[in-house]
Parts: C-alpha cells; sequence; structure tokens
C-alpha cells in the first residue's frame, strides 16, 4: 500500500469517526434533555462522568492502573476544574434553551481557542485569522439577536461554557503532546466524578428505572463520542474532518424536531452556518501552520 494510499484510508476514517461522533453527541444532548424532566441538569453531569468512567473501566483493567503513571497531574487537574465548569453550564442550557440554539452556540469554542492561544501561549495570530474571528463573533450576534426576545442568561451561559471549553481545549493540546488520548479521557471521568457530586447532591433526587437507562446511555455516548471526536483529529487532517462537526447541528435539528417538537429558526441557521464556517477557517489555518513549522523543524534537523 502507498503512502498516498494510506492517507486517503485515514482521512476517509477521520470522516467516518467524526460523523459518527456528531451522530452520538447528538444522542447525548437528547438524552440529557429527556432526562431533564426529572433530573436537575447537575445530577445529569454528575451521571455522565460517573457511567464515563464506568465505560473506560475495561481499558483501564486490561492494561492496568501504570498506563496512569503522569508528572502532569496539575495540568490534568486545571484542565478537570476548567471541564466541570464547561459541562455544568452546558447542561444546564440544554435544559431551558431550544437545543439547535444550545448546540449552535457551542461552535464558539474555536474562536475562543484562538484568542487563548493568542494572549495565553503567545500563539502569532495572522489577519486572516482576526477576520475568522470576527465573522464569528457576528455569527454569535446573529444567533442571539439583539433587542428581540431572547433568553439571555441561560445564551450567555452557553457562550461561557464555550470559553471554559476553549481553556480546557488549549490544556488538552499541552496534555496531547506526552500523554495518550485513553489516558486524557479516563483522567478525566476519574477526576470528573468526584468534582461534580457535591453539586448533584445539592439538587439530588432519586431517578425512577427509564432515567437510570437515559444517563446511564448519556456516559456511554458521551465517553464514545468523545473518543471517536479525538482519534479523528489524531488520525486526519483537521481542515479535513472539522467541517463534518457541523453534522451536530444538523442531527440536533432532527432530533428536537421529531422528539420534542422543537423547530429552527432562520436566525439560528443562519448565525451558527456564519460561526461554524468561521471556526473551520480557523481549524484549517491552524493545520497549516502545524505543517508549516513541522517541514521547518525537519529542514532544520536535517536527514536522520
Amino acid at each position: 500500500m502507498t503512502d498516498q494510499t494510506m492517507h486517503s484510508s485515514a482521512l476517509q476514517r477521520g470522516i467516518v469517526y467524526m460523523l459518527a461522533s456528531t451522530f452520538i453527541f447528538s444522542l447525548m444532548n437528547v438524552g440529557i434533555r429527556w432526562a431533564s424532566d426529572e433530573l436537575h441538569a447537575f445530577q445529569i453531569a454528575f451521571f455522565r462522568n460517573l457511567f464515563g468512567l464506568v465505560f473506560m473501566l475495561p481499558w483501564l483493567l486490561r492494561h492496568g492502573i501504570s498506563v496512569l503513571h503522569t508528572k502532569r497531574g496539575g495540568l490534568y487537574w486545571l484542565r478537570a476544574i476548567f471541564g466541570l465548569i464547561s459541562m455544568l453550564a452546558f447542561f444546564w442550557s440544554l435544559t431551558v434553551l431550544p437545543l439547535s440554539q444550545a448546540v449552535a452556540l457551542s461552535f464558539t469554542v474555536p474562536i475562543f481557542v484562538t484568542i487563548g492561544a493568542a494572549v495565553f501561549l503567545g500563539e502569532q495570530v495572522h489577519w486572516r485569522r482576526w477576520l475568522a474571528i470576527l465573522a464569528g463573533f457576528i455569527g454569535t450576534v446573529v444567533i442571539l439577536r439583539p433587542g428581540t426576545d431572547v433568553n439571555w442568561v441561560p445564551s450567555l451561559i452557553v457562550i461561557g461554557s464555550s470559553v471554559t471549553m476553549a481553556a480546557s481545549v488549549l490544556i488538552i493540546k499541552e496534555l496531547s503532546k506526552t500523554e495518550a488520548s485513553n489516558s486524557i479521557v479516563t483522567y478525566m471521568v476519574l477526576m470528573l466524578v468526584p468534582l461534580s457530586l457535591p453539586p448533584a447532591i445539592a439538587v439530588w433526587q432519586w431517578p425512577s428505572a427509564e432515567t437510570w437507562l437515559i444517563v446511564f446511555l448519556i456516559g456511554s455516548f458521551g465517553t464514545i463520542a468523545h473518543l471517536l471526536f479525538t482519534n479523528a483529529l489524531k488520525i486526519s487532517d483537521v481542515s479535513v474532518v472539522m467541517p463534518f462537526d457541523f453534522g451536530r447541528l444538523l442531527f440536533i435539528v432532527f432530533f428536537a424536531w421529531l422528539i420534542f417538537d422543537q423547530k429552527v429558526d432562520y436566525y439560528t441557521l443562519i448565525g451558527a452556518i456564519i460561526v461554524f464556517v468561521s471556526g473551520v477557517y480557523i481549524a484549517h489555518r491552524e493545520s497549516k501552520v502545524h505543517q508549516k513549522k513541522v517541514i521547518t523543524n525537519k529542514r532544520i534537523a536535517g536527514p536522520s
């Protein structure tokens, strides 16, 4: 098999992984909305982490506790704290906003990742990416529709969850330089289970048999989708697979209409497209910059 054929095969698998992750993430979001009829979002978040950990236990038992050996515990804890804040905020917004609007606003994460990389990591961001960021904010304004009867508090909380998720993504980028994907996911649920328990206890009530099944699926779906998403980015070019992340909105629009009789409005759809296209362009530019760095480093190192 030639290098070109192998590369093409990896890209195809990456696209399949990305589409699968968007579908499963959408099912998880539907499950959160469904379970919210009985449970508070904070309790749902705890169960998502608990059953996500249960799902990862076979991998952990097969490879042994030694796979979790790390010298970067501080970064893992910081990532867990940002991840918890983002999860609680986003899960709560899913229970009060139309699903399509909450998911559309979550597409702002790449925008805040780029801003964070420039401000806190000193990464050079050129004018084209700044224009993409500006376009993303315009798309966000279109979704929010200032001056209209918009549910502002949960909408701003979704944006806040995107900011904290962006911080988490930047930490994951740093961790991925030395840590395996499965280790990062396992550490996430290991740490988030105890961290998410106190907020859950504050609003605790015992689920019915049907809701136990739903929260189990939420935890399983969340972990599966996270692994698929991580592997899609790992084996394929970011600029190729990221456009397929828009499937999250398409799937959620369909499920929201089918199950909850929610209809998407044109402002949300148009704004989401603007925000998403800006995010894809940012990912594309980051991929190009990364490729140039790799080529430059190889030239500096010379032939091995």
